[in-house]
């Protein structure tokens, strides 16, 4: 029983670094780069054209979850989904980024 506790958030984590692996290749990054803390925030700010700046808003209390939420609607928007998949993605990134990776959503640079 313990062996099951322990592969079920091996296979989630796996599941979920496997879908952003895909969506950077989607966008034209390397799928190795959402594995480094930091630059992986950085890469997904140049996906979504936004400011490297955006970064710093990222590590103020309160103001970070207003941003996190901005940056998921962007990057829906990026691969031509909706304000509401991007809310799904902020909430439920388990579900909606494999959504986004293997699911039929083209990257659309600006």
């Amino acid at each position: 029983m313990e062996l099951f506790a322990l592969l079920i958030p091996i296979a989630l984590v796996v599941g979920f670094i496997a879908s952003y692996w895909i969506i950077f290749t989607k966008a034209g990054e390397a799928g190795w780069k959402c594995l480094i803390p930091i630059y992986n925030l950085i890469v997904v700010l140049k996906i979504i054209n936004k400011p490297v700046w955006w970064f710093i808003l990222l590590l103020i209390p309160l103001v970070n979850i207003v941003i996190i939420i901005m940056i998921n609607i962007s990057l829906a928007k990026a691969f031509g989904k909706s304000t509401g998949f991007g809310i799904g993605l902020t909430l439920l990134a388990i579900i909606f980024a494999p959504l986004l990776a293997f699911g039929d959503a083209e990257y659309i640079s600006n």
